[in-house]
């Protein structure tokens, strides 16, 4: 089974939750990050420009995205901020 870490967060102006995976790259050069929001669905995203502009999701904000996203098929570890591991 592989587990995805995932941070939860929520965008300032609109209010909508993405999800970053900070371990997965989106790009070969790895400057990006897998992403995934329920409009738009999956994308790449550069997690420190995201997390500048977002704030934390709280578990009630991000569990729509959170069960849409096992639905998909992912199996997820939620964390609040990446490492340098990740």
């Amino acid at each position: 089974m592989n587990v995805n870490v995932v941070v939860f967060r929520r965008w300032k102006d609109t209010g909508s939750v993405i999800a970053l995976f900070p371990a997965t790259p989106s790009d070969v050069h790895g400057h990006f990050c897998e992403a995934y929001e329920h409009v738009g669905q999956h994308g790449g995203a550069d997690y420190h420009a995201v997390i500048a502009q977002t704030i934390s999701a709280t578990s009630d904000e991000c569990a729509s995205l959170l069960r849409e996203l096992m639905h998909i098929g992912y199996t997820v570890k939620p964390i609040k901020r990446a490492s340098s591991f990740h």
